[in-house]
């Protein structure tokens, strides 16, 4: 095998780990394959391989294929370098219990908030976007509520490196527009996502500060703007902001 045919196995089975991650109940060999866009008996030589290492599982009956444990191991890594998830798993239950919406923790990474820890609420219908999940800064209201630490230089500079996507008609769509929604959640304290990646979703979202008073990440409630309504994302901003304030001083953060 040459080094190129190497790389592109490699770039095959990444691809096919990030396609069976997205499937929750689990995906045949013929519909993955058309989702990579790539030969049946390609796919399932790379499966086979990834099942051999633990990265993939095959349910037996079924056919279906599944994300494995090893590869839940690995990931978890990521979690570890980042020492505050953990103890912030109890105020994430915390929030999750007091608004009864799905509570969870983002940190930006280039140009978008990661999720690296959640809570999920018990209701019937619930908002979910999973741990590992991905969002433009200025589409979150987690992203909202860390730049807003910002200075506004640092912010037209994120602006203009990764520019603004609409990716709803409430997603902001100008630099001047980024600039009031970051005045506002100053004034208030908290970070509103209005819609603005998913429709009927609402988002509330405050900072937890570092030791060095710097925004170290957020946290947030998310919920169907069925129930988030404006005297309720109000409220629930007041419980984000005051578990925000406590996590802080767990972590021996504080507020610049």
């Amino acid at each position: 095998m040459s080094e190129n045919q190497g790389v592109q196995s490699v770039d095959r089975a990444l691809r096919l780990l990030e396609l069976l991650s997205a499937h929750d109940e689990g995906v045949k060999l013929t519909d993955l394959a058309r989702e990579a866009g790539l030969a049946t008996s390609t796919v399932h030589r790379l499966l086979t391989t990834l099942e051999m290492r633990g990265f993939a599982q095959a349910e037996a009956g079924s056919g279906r294929w599944h994300v494995g444990r090893r590869a839940f191991e690995v990931g978890s890594a990521f979690t570890r370098q980042h020492h505050f998830v953990a103890p912030a798993l109890p105020f994430l239950r915390r929030l999750r219990d007091r608004t009864h919406e799905t509570a969870n923790l983002g940190v930006i990474e280039g140009g978008e908030v990661v999720t690296l820890s959640q809570v999920e609420s018990r209701e019937i219908i619930r908002a979910i976007s999973p741990p590992g999940g991905r969002a433009p800064v200025l589409c979150s209201g987690m992203g909202k509520a860390i730049i807003a630490s910002w200075s506004d230089d640092a912010i037209d500079r994120l602006v203009a490196r990764y520019g603004l996507r609409k990716i709803t008609a409430r997603s902001l769509f100008s630099p001047e527009a980024v600039q009031h929604e970051i005045a506002e959640v100053r004034m208030r304290g908290f970070a509103v996502d209005d819609e603005e990646y998913v429709p009927g979703l609402r988002c509330v979202a405050a900072v937890v500060w570092s030791p060095q008073g710097e925004a170290a990440f957020a946290i947030s409630i998310s919920g169907l703007a069925t129930r988030m309504t404006p005297e309720r994302v109000t409220e629930c901003g007041g419980i984000v902001c005051e578990l925000a304030r406590e996590l802080t001083a767990k972590l021996g953060g504080r507020a610049p």
